[in-house]
This record gives structure tokens, sequence and C-alpha cells, in this order.
């Protein structure tokens, strides 16, 4: 945002073409006007002249020395206490900048340019309330002002506001000429709200404005990666690095896009580039150690976790991962008070959730089961706040569509236009039912690659219904999908995709590749709702955040698995329960790989040593061996839990 001056002395009118008085309008550079001839410069005059020509050369600190002589002459000019507010914000001095916006303000209560700069410097100062009370009285004298609403808007953002802010930003949008800064700020508030579309419109816009933008090809690429479409963010982010080789936040991004397509060198490379323009790019170490993470190397990474926190101690993903990666004792006294310290303060929204389920798993791991459930709680609540909602409605009528549509004969109809493969192998269920567990116990066999979740399916049942039904796109479906696979592993005889969310296109899977498995993991219901709630899913879905609409979800996953568990072949879907995985590992890993065909390998039972890469939320258990200790869990909060007892039969209540 281009800062707001506001000038007095001569007759200037703002060269943004309206015709209003320089010290009025937007902060453009003021002009001659030529309907009034142009009074001679003073000595004071000049000094303005030149203290303003030594902040347009980035030396603040000259320009003060020259705004002080002009108040020390005339100490009611009102651009010079004005525009030293402005120096002081450039030398990041916000108690001196907030005193000079104050002064002038004093001077001349009706600029309402004045009020945005003095809004501005409250908000750097990390005083949200004071800049946006600011903020409002600049609107109520001039409500044309679209600065004075952009100003709003990253106040309210500041304080964690994110609706507000996005209201704002539109006001400033209705009152000024589209500007790739205010472009860009209203579609990074809606990214962050979850209406990506909405957002990636706003940023193409920006590019048209601006092609050689660099931050915009990096944004849309961001936006391409939030809808789970790896290759087109790649594409972005190369582009956003062909114009900007130093842009390291592109770099980062682009290894965000490489772990997301199971490119682990590739990812580490660019996260170390990133590194090498910024040695001190702290999501940057901190990607690095969830690399680590992912490896299973959980104390190295814990020491980049901790070198981020050394480095800006308020830093809230930092204290995030660390409680995420290993269990909490009772001598992380230290993190818990750093982390209840810091959400004693004002955070951005985002790191009041991470926060908050993070000290929801500290007191979980001490069994402080109510101290667990209230953090749990709140960082779910706050969650609400990204403005999403769960339409039950519309999920009903899509598992009906579902069940009516994919019948037996169909099935068996449109599988002869798929795929013979055997290759794949997938493994659904509800989130947090134990599929990080099973992938990881059948990808310790030589000929088994575990592929992680594959964001596939989605696209693909996508275009089979706009294909209105037509079994003539499966082989291409098959051809592509085959070609993913390939490209993750080109020699494994059987290639895992454990995306949970598959139990919605089990029936397209099935007609896709009629000789794939499937194996279903069921763990408890409340085991498993009670996990998902308890796990910080941005972006999984906002059935996830309340337990009324984790209820209603699961029970529609249990009536589209009643459906496939009928019309699909015995010898195509087996279903595994997580309890008896963790009890009799054995038994239940030999039934698994004889579903896909494979003989026995005792290394399937010692799945905590295999060296692979997992980046779901489950890397640190499933480098555990099996234990019983997530069992029933559920039941050390039953008080909290009554909108998820309807999910338990008779017999377990």
């Amino acid at each position: 945002m281009s800062e707001s001056r506001v000038k007095t002395g001569r007759n200037q009118v703002c060269a943004c073409g309206s015709g209003k008085k320089y010290k009025v309008c937007c902060g453009a550079p003021g002009v001659a006007a030529t309907s009034t001839p142009t009074a001679a410069p003073t000595p004071i005059d000049a000094l303005m002249d030149q203290a303003d020509a030594e902040r347009a050369s980035r030396r603040p600190e000259r320009a003060v020395a020259l705004y002080e002589r002009v108040l020390a002459l005339q100490p009611t000019r009102l651009a010079a206490h004005n525009d030293l507010g402005n120096a002081y914000l450039e030398l990041g001095d916000w108690p001196q900048a907030i005193a000079c916006f104050k002064r002038a303000a004093e001077i001349d209560p009706n600029q309402a340019l004045v009020l945005c700069n003095l809004a501005r410097a409250y908000g750097q100062a990390g005083e949200a309330l004071a800049g946006i009370e600011a903020a409002k009285r600049a609107i109520r004298l001039d409500a044309s002002l679209g600065i004075a609403h952009q100003v709003l808007g990253e106040l309210y953002l500041l304080q964690g506001e994110p609706e507000q802010a996005a209201a704002s930003y539109r006001d400033a949008m209705a009152r000024s000429q589209p500007n790739v800064p205010l472009l860009h700020a209203l579609g990074d508030v809606l990214r962050g709200l979850g209406a990506r579309p909405e957002a990636l419109d706003l940023y193409t816009r920006a590019l048209n404005l601006d092609p050689t933008q660099a931050d915009s090809h990096w944004r849309v690429g961001a936006t391409f990666f939030d809808l789970k479409q790896a290759s087109q963010a790649i594409a972005r982010y190369q582009q956003a690095l062909h114009i900007n080789p130093l842009h390291a936040q592109a770099h980062l991004s682009l290894g965000l896009a490489y772990r997301q397509q199971r490119r682990p060198t590739e990812a580490e490379a660019s996260c170390r580039k990133a590194l090498a323009i910024a040695p001190e790019y702290l999501e940057a170490l901190s990607f690095l150690g969830e690399l680590l993470a992912d490896r299973g190397h959980f104390e190295e990474a814990e020491t980049y976790f901790k070198q981020v926190i050394a480095l800006n101690p308020a830093y809230a993903a930092g204290y995030a991962s660390v409680a995420t990666h290993r269990k909490m004792t009772a001598t992380d006294g230290p993190w818990h008070e750093a982390v209840t310290g810091l959400l004693a303060q004002t955070l951005p929204l985002n790191n009041q959730i991470s926060l908050e389920y993070a000290l929801g798993k500290y007191h979980d791991d001490l069994q402080q089961h109510e101290e667990a459930f209230t953090h749990y709680r709140s960082a779910n609540e706050l969650s609400k706040r990204y403005g999403a909602r769960y339409d039950r409605e519309k999920l009903e009528q899509r598992v009906d569509w579902i069940i009516g549509h994919f019948d037996q004969a169909l099935i068996q109809r449109q599988a002869t236009q798929g795929s013979p493969s055997e290759r794949p192998t997938f493994i659904i269920g509800m989130p947090r039912s134990g599929t990080s567990l099973a992938e990881q116990i059948v990808a310790s066999h030589p000929s088994v690659f575990g592929a992680g979740e594959l964001q596939f399916w989605n696209r693909a049942y996508a275009e089979y219904r706009q294909s209105q039904e037509s079994g003539s796109v499966l082989p291409a479906i098959a051809a592509r999908y085959l070609t993913e696979l390939s490209e993750l592993s080109a020699d494994a005889l059987r290639v895992v995709d454990k995306m949970p969310a598959n139990f919605f296109y089990a029936g397209l899977i099935a007609s896709v590749f009629p000789n794939a498995r499937i194996i279903h993991m069921q763990r408890h219901p409340i085991d498993t709702c009670l996990s998902i709630y308890f796990q910080n899913f941005y972006g999984m879905g906002p059935y996830a955040n309340d337990l009324d609409d984790l209820a209603h979800y699961y029970q529609q996953y249990r009536r589209l698995m009643a459906h496939w568990r009928h019309i699909l072949p015995t010898d195509q879907l087996l279903d595994v329960p997580y309890e008896a995985l963790t009890t009799d590992t054995e038994q239940w890993a030999r039934r698994m790989l004889t579903l896909m065909g494979l003989p026995w390998d005792p290394a399937c039972l010692e799945f905590e040593k295999t060296e692979r890469v997992v980046i779901t939320a489950s890397k640190w258990q499933v480098r555990q061996k099996a234990h019983t200790h997530s069992v029933a869990r559920w039941m050390k909060y039953a008080s909290f839990v009554q909108p998820l007892m309807g999910l338990l039969s008779t017999a377990e209540r």
C-alpha cells in the first residue's frame, strides 16, 4: 500500500487525475495546478522538498532531521508533522510516528489522510483496536476514500477478524481503481477464509494488470496448491522464479508442492534454495524439520523447530510442530509456559488455532483430559471463524446419487471398459481410522510402494459426472492413473493409494480397475470422530470442527460403505478393524497381503523400521510399534462427546 501524504503551502493538485487538492486526495505526487499561478517557493518549502527527496532516496534518517528543521521554523505546518511521521514509520519507530500523526490531527482534525496514517502507525505498533478507531474516523470524514477502507481491512486482519477485513477490502475496491496490492490483499483474506475460486480470480486480475509481478504468479500457484492441483501450482511457482530467481517464498512453495507429489529430494533442494537467499527464513527452516520428520528423523527435526523458536519466540508453528512429532511430558513446562504466554497476546487466527490444538495435545499426553478438551474445543470453534459451512443436505444428496447410480449391474457393465491392471491397491475409510498404519504395514513388503494420499479420484469423479456418467471416459482415467503410479514407482508390483476419502469413489474405482483391491479401515466411531476433532486438519472440511456435524458425516460414510459392502465382491473389498490390527497385527497383515495377491513377508511385522516418506498427520504414530493406546480412548472424554453417542450400537453403550 502506498503511503498517504498531505501537503500544504503551494498550489498543487493530485496527479491521480481527480482534480482534488493534493492535501485531500490519495497521496500520489502533486503537480502544479494550471488554473492558479504557482507561488514562489520559500526557504521552508525548499527544506520540505529536500526532506521529501531524502525519503524518496530511502534515507529517512536524513529526512527526519530536515522535517524537524521545518517544524522548528513553522511548528504548525501540518504536512511536516505528517511526513515526519511517515519517515519514522520507515525507520520502524512506531511511537514517534504515532506522536507525529496525532500532532497533525490536532492541527487539522478534518484531514482523513492524516487519520489513515495514524491508523497505519497504530497497526505497525500492534495496537489494532486504536488503529481501527482512527480508520473509522477517517471514513466518517470521507467515506469515498478507498485507502481508508484498505487500512481498516489491514487492521481487522491484524485483530484476527478476517471476515471484517474482507468487507473493508471490498469497500476499498468499490471506491478506488483496482491495483495489484489491493487485489492481493483481498485475495489473501478470501483464500484464508476458504473462498479459493474467488481468490484465484482476484490474483488473475492482478496478473492481467501487471504480468511481470512474481508475487501474483506465486499467489496463483499457492491457490492451485490449496485446490490440490500441485502440477498447476508448480508451473506458476516456476514462472514466478523465472521473473525473480531470488523469490525465496516461491522456492519454498515449490518445495511444498514437490513434497505433495512425493518428490522429497526436489522438495529439500527447493527449500535449501530459499534458505540460501534468506538464511533465517523461519518457514523454510521449519519445513526442513518437517521433511526430516517425514522420513522418521524426529529428534533431528525438533532441532529445526527449536531453532526457529530461538530466532523468533513468537513463531507459533514452531511450538505446534514440537508437540505434533512426539509425546509431550511434564518436563515440557517451559514449552507450555511459552505457548500460554503467546495465546495471551493478539495473534493471527491461524496461529491461535495451531497453538490451541498444540495445547490440547500437550494436556492429552499428560492425561489431563478436561484441560485437553477445553483447548481442542477452542481450536475448533476458532476454526469456524474461517466461515466455511457444512451442508448436511448437500452431502446426503451426494450419497443418495452415488448409491442410486452405482449398482452392481452398472459396475459390471462399465468394468468391461476399464483396465485389467492389478497394480493399484486402495486403503479407504474415515480419516484417523488407521489408514496410515495399514499403509505402513503393507508398504513394508518389498513388492509394495506406499504412495500416500493421491489427489486423483476427486477429479476423476468430476470428469465422470461431466461426461454424463459415460463409461467412454474410463479408459482415459485408467491410463492417467497408471501413468501417475508409474511416475511414483516404476517397478513396484503393487502401489497403494491411501486417500481415506476415496470411500466416496469405490464404485468408480471398481469400474475403472475391476481387479484392484480395496482395504477398508474401520475404527470405533467415537474414537474416529474424536481423533478428527483433535487434529488440526486445515482444509479438510468444515464437518471436522463440530461434533454434531462429525456425527452426521460419519452416518453418511457408514451408509455409503454399507452399499459398497453389499455390491462389491468379497475378494475385492476387505474390512479391517483397527482395534484387531493393533492386537493381532500378523493375522490382519497376512489377510491384507492375501487380498493383494502377495506372499507373506516378515518385514511387515517390523513396519516401524521401514524407511519411507510419510507426510500424513500420522507420521509419528506409524513409526511406533503396534500398540492399543488409542483403543477406547473416547471413554476418557465420555462426558464431552454427547453429540457422538448416537453412533454407538446398543451393545456399545
